[in-house]
């Protein structure tokens, strides 16, 4: 299963793939592969193109490049290694590594190699979750190799790719019951000095943390934070915890104490609105304590459903240092509008302020659709 599997994405997003850049894959490949059938690969890539997805396209992409290239795989590979430096978009090389899994299976050796190549210049994070699907071990130990490369973007594919709950991938669903097979990984990245490889991990513990929260926490909570790099992860890693108000998660980000402050004026405003328009949250918190605080302060808007009842959301307000009889004045604009992922109802939305994962403060503003 390749990544016709992946969800699809927004409409005009597929046209990364259009006939322009169908013919400059096609331009570049005959330039590294004189004996290319150009004129069948663009009219491989063309049929039917505006009827498919985002994903469809690049897998179109991949089946049109095995159709024109020479049958040994490994020969196949060379022409594509040559090609992957001149395409004009790192998404577009993702059609690379998609090869690989759709045709790759009978000689992981050479895949995986090529693989750790192709990701440098888009990246071949879906493409190895067919591997790891496959021989989950096996696959493990190449990419724990990868884990200490000097390259960035192959020690972020150490993370990104077995990442349990990928987006626009299926599920690990083995390192969802048990992640313990990764934490080599995770430990030889922890303290990456790339942001681009910290984000993956941090988003690797943010997926484990919906499975396996304890797992994470008792990892994180023998990892020393007198290193910057660690304590962003930390940080990131735990944040689907610390909007739950989860006090272990807070401790490790050192809020975990009940917050000496009171929070005054809060407010919502307008107190009506309509869909589409802009609430504005103002409050101001003062300290009560004799020393700084570390306070991590969310606010929790709960959508009306169409039941009648409500489901919260919790989002990120501020995370600070607030000194003793200290006083922050924060405010937050939002534009209550609609997503493919949520639908609006009108009603009464209470709102929630959340200090070190305690509800200090209550308003709420009334919603037409």
């Amino acid at each position: 299963m390749a990544t016709s599997e992946i969800v699809t994405q927004a409409p005009e997003l597929k046209h990364i793939f259009d006939p322009d850049r169908i013919r400059h894959i096609a331009d570049e490949t005959l330039a590294v592969y004189p004996d290319f059938d150009r004129d069948r690969f663009v009219q491989l890539c063309l049929s039917g193109l505006d009827d498919l997805s985002l994903m469809q396209r690049l897998r179109r992409v991949s089946e049109a490049l095995h159709a024109t290239l020479p049958r040994d795989y490994r020969a196949a590979l060379t022409i594509l290694r040559a090609l992957a430096p001149r395409l004009n978009s790192g998404f577009v090389s993702i059609a690379l590594p998609e090869f690989v899994a759709l045709y790759g299976a009978d000689d992981v050796e050479a895949s995986l190699d090529a693989l750790e190549f192709f990701t440098r210049f888009g990246s071949s994070e879906f493409a190895i979750r067919h591997f790891l699907r496959r021989d989950l071990d096996g696959t493990l130990a190449v990419m724990k190799q990868w884990s200490v490369h000097e390259n960035e973007h192959v020690r972020r594919l150490a993370s990104e790719g077995c990442r349990p709950r990928l987006p626009w991938s299926f599920r690990l669903e083995p390192l969802m019951r048990d992640p313990s097979p990764v934490a080599e990984i995770l430990e030889n990245l922890k303290a990456d000095p790339s942001l681009y490889v910290r984000k993956s991990v941090a988003n690797h513990l943010n997926d484990i943390t919906k499975n396996n929260p304890d797992w994470v926490l008792d990892r994180l909570g023998g990892w020393p934070q007198d290193n910057p790099h660690t304590t962003w992860i930390v940080r990131h890693g735990l944040r689907s915890l610390i909007k739950e108000g989860d006090k272990r998660a807070l401790a490790l980000i050192g809020a975990g104490a009940k917050a000496d402050v009171e929070v005054r004026s809060f407010t919502v405003t307008p107190a009506a609105i309509h869909l589409g328009e802009t609430i504005d949250l103002a409050l101001q918190i003062v300290s009560t304590s004799s020393k700084p605080q570390r306070l991590v302060i969310d606010y929790a808007i709960h959508y009306v459903k169409k039941s009648g009842t409500s489901s919260a959301k919790v989002f990120k307000l501020k995370a600070i240092t607030l000194g003793a009889g200290g006083t922050v004045t924060l405010t937050r604009a939002q534009r209550i509008r609609s997503f493919t992922t949520r639908v609006h109802y009108a009603g009464r939305h209470e709102v929630e302020i959340f200090v070190n994962g305690e509800c200090l403060a209550r308003s709420a503003f009334a919603l037409t659709v």
